[in-house]
């Protein structure tokens, strides 16, 4: 007897999701759309290591087989999985295909289960190599690194058994009071949009139909528009205008989308009304059928059980979430009875049908079928060294009076002092798994390990994260007194105690008061953003002796600051740079290396002037009475320990036809247009120069134009006295911009195009666009 179509890897994808489709039953096509157990259910640890549960046994059973399973290996305080009873690396692929064994040897078809892991910032589970959190990527301005250190984060999950990566990518920091904020590249649509196409390109590998054994599918996080809600509150209401959503919280998806995602996953907002995992307009509409988008649309946890309230009951409930393009759930009660959905003819089984063929479709991409299982295979490195890397490239010079960085010469006594000098758990951010002894080097540690011969290193804790105990600062005070330097680390902390309450969804449940001490994170918003009165009083405390002062910032968000001029001598932002972050804060501070990290949001003067992104509406505002509106640091923002200077953009043509742009357009039919600017080191060290170009709408257009866009960048390394000329090629992705009709077309009018070191520092040549352009889409 032959084997059946679906069988045969000679066979196309198609093909053989057809065939298996015909193949299935009604209950069987429902099992592959489930997720909803999760993952550190389906086993237990026992004396001779880790065996199946009888609840993941009869999941699989009550389906005959199972969709997909989430978090097998995750570890945190919310799944309760610790380093005692969770799957270290030495037993990830061995627990994996116990896993897969039983699913494909168990039921009638043998299709076999995807295992679905969280990759925020490195592998979420016990032993996976953690990253900076995406803001300190985002700070790096660097896609290409990035590339290449999730591309070894994928690899180890493979090679622990998992094949799906869930990762935030898509949500953007337009307030900063949200929690989440870490999660992001940044506050601008065109860095996310560079760093998603990397993410997918490392994570994937090269476009295709299949998807490599040392890679992983790419789930993004979150479609769209969850970094815009009411107040910065997670999951609350969003009052995105279809303008918005366009312009601004749909780039990042569509460069993801573009370079072959896998899927993404629904957000918890909704949009005009309607929550994300229910939109059609979005999931449907703008997703499938404009984008051309055909991989899965997953829900976030618990997603599909608050359409409850919009449909009446769960039955209709995921009826509702399957029609508007929702394939695959995560933890609800709804989508296991769309059986009773499509016998009580509240769905069509042909529109299951198309879900469950998405989901087929990635199990064969991946190669399931004919190699179910890992083996022994050992764990592959994580990228430790690029982590550092990382790290050490987005620590950030906000500030700087010209003499006290980098810590050389007459520097003999170095006190570190504030509540995040000596604490790996501050610098690696919310969703990490539990960290084995030995594993990081705090801030203070690294100072210790870089410190020069004959330079002492003390250390003084000074205050607490929160609170207003200032029982310590008189130590701290007077240590610092006796020192030539002081070194504050203050900021935040996603750190998740022990005693951390957590919703359903794993969203941490932090009280007014913060008895946990977490500041930042998935559940923990602020209405201020400045720091906390303990860390303030020290600060001033310590700046008062006299002593230079240098303030590092370990942040998940950007805290708003007040002018630090008479208290710092330098101000920088090291945001979560992962468990070795401390070395990296210590090699720039010690001049081993120079700060080159930029701002991927604006760091705003207070709360009370939100919101303060670069790119708002050129409305002409004048700005408050009490305050300027303007940010306390640029988008862009970053400073050096040299000086750079810009000379102005050159254009190569002053007027261009907009029919250049247009999509009909043959390949060598008009000369390049191109913008070139010089760029030179006029101090006595090496950098490396971020050269920013932005876009400017002065007139014309069929909506009201931002301030300015970042339409490009570019980074040259600069010897001291080094001049170099920077060329970016002006395309119809420079120039375009949303119309009526939601394409992306290159609009006729007069353009500003600018370069220079950050959004609020630029110079500018102005760019006539002539003759109506129609279809000039990128």
């Amino acid at each position: 007897m032959s084997e059946p179509l679906f069988r045969d890897p000679t066979a196309s994808v198609a093909d053989r999701v057809r065939d298996l489709l015909a193949r299935m039953t009604l209950t069987e096509k429902v099992g592959q759309v489930n997720q909803r157990m999760y993952g550190w259910d389906a086993y237990e640890r026992t004396s001779s290591g880790h065996r199946l549960t009888e609840a993941f046994r009869t999941e699989v059973s009550a389906y005959d087989g199972m969709g997909a399973l989430y978090g097998l290996q995750r570890a945190d305080p919310w799944s309760g999985v610790t380093a005692a009873t969770g799957i270290g690396a030495a037993d990830g692929a061995r627990v994996c295909d116990d896993v897969q064994r039983h699913v494909v040897e168990n039921t009638r078809l043998g299709i076999p289960v995807l295992l679905v892991e969280e990759m925020p910032h490195g592998l979420q589970a016990l032993d996976g190599t953690l990253l900076p959190v995406n803001l300190a990527v985002g700070a790096t301005w660097n896609p290409e690194l990035y590339e290449e250190a999730v591309a070894s984060a994928a690899a180890q999950l493979r090679s622990r058994g998992g094949h799906v990566a869930l990762v935030s990518a898509l949500d953007l920091v337009r307030d900063p009071r949200w929690g989440r904020a870490e999660e992001c590249f940044g506050e601008d649509p065109y860095l996310a949009a560079q760093f998603t196409e990397a993410l997918v390109r490392g994570v994937q590998g090269p476009p295709g139909e299949l998807i490599g054994p040392d890679r992983a599918a790419v789930v993004l996080k979150h479609f769209a528009g969850q970094g815009a809600t009411v107040g910065g509150r997670n999951s609350a209401a969003t009052e995105l205008g279809a303008r918005e959503l366009h312009e601004i919280h749909l780039e990042a998806a569509l460069a993801g989308v573009r370079a072959g995602a896998a899927g993404v996953m629904a957000a918890y907002n909704e949009f005009d009304g309607v929550p994300c995992a229910a939109n059609r307009e979005l999931l449907t509409g703008i997703l499938r059928e404009r984008w051309g988008f055909t991989g899965l649309v997953m829900a976030d946890g618990l997603a599909l059980d608050r359409l409850v309230r919009l449909a009446g009951d769960p039955v209709a409930a995921g009826a509702t979430a399957l029609e508007a393009g929702t394939d695959l759930s995560l933890w609800d009660d709804c989508f296991p009875r769309l059986e009773e959905a499509v016998r009580g003819g509240l769905v069509a089984e042909h529109t299951l049908d198309t879900a469950v063929g998405r989901v087929l479709t990635l199990k064969f991409r991946l190669g399931l079928f004919e190699n179910p299982y890992t083996g022994k295979r050992a764990p592959a490195p994580g990228p430790e060294l690029l982590s550092e890397r990382i790290a050490r490239e987005s620590v950030t010079l906000l500030a700087h009076d010209g003499t006290t960085l980098p810590l050389t010469g007459g520097v003999r006594r170095v006190t570190v002092v504030g509540p995040n000098a000596d604490s790996v758990p501050q610098q690696i951010g919310d969703y990490t798994a539990p960290q084995r002894p030995g594993t990081g080097i705090s801030v203070l540690d690294g100072l210790r390990a870089a410190a020069p011969e004959g330079v002492e290193v003390v250390h003084s804790r000074g205050s607490d994260l929160v609170g207003g105990d200032l029982s310590a600062v008189a130590g701290a005070v007077a240590q610092a007194a006796g020192a030539d330097v002081a070194v504050l680390v203050l900021g935040g902390s996603s750190a998740r105690e022990s005693g951390t309450r957590f919703d359903a969804n794993g969203a941490a449940v932090v009280s007014v008061g913060n008895p946990v001490g977490m500041t930042c994170g998935e559940g923990v918003d602020l209405a201020e953003l400045g720091l906390p009165d303990g860390q303030s009083a020290l600060l001033d405390a310590v700046a008062a002796t006299g002593t230079p002062v240098v303030v590092v910032l370990v942040q998940g968000r950007p805290h708003a600051l007040p002018d630090l001029s008479d208290r710092a001598g330098a101000v920088l932002s090291a945001w979560y740079p992962g468990p070795w972050g401390g070395r990296a804060v210590a090699d720039v501070l010690f001049g081993a290396a120079e700060p080159v990290g930029r701002l991927p949001v604006s760091v705003p003067r207070s709360a009370a002037q939100l919101p303060v992104f670069y790119n708002g509406k050129d409305h002409g505002y004048r700005g408050y009475v009490d305050q300027p509106a303007t940010a306390r640091h640029a988008f862009g923002h970053g400073l050096g320990y040299t000086t750079v200077e810009y000379g102005e953009p050159r254009l190569s043509r002053a007027s261009v036809a907009a029919a250049e742009f247009a999509g009909g357009a043959s390949p060598g039919t008009y000369e390049p247009l191109l913008c070139t600017v010089e760029v030179r080191n006029t101090g006595d060290r090496s950098t490396r120069e971020t050269v920013q170009l932005y876009v400017r709408r002065v007139i014309g257009g069929t909506s009201w134009p931002r301030v300015r866009e970042l339409r490009g960048f570019a980074q040259i390394v600069l010897e001291p006295g080094e001049r170099a000329e920077v060329c970016f090629r002006l395309g119809a992705r420079t120039l375009a911009s949303v119309t009526r009709g939601w394409e992306r077309a290159v609009e006729p009018g007069e353009f500003a195009i600018e370069t220079g070191p950050s959004s609020d520092r630029t110079r500018g040549a102005r760019l006539l666009v002539t003759v109506p352009a129609t279809g000039a889409r990128r």
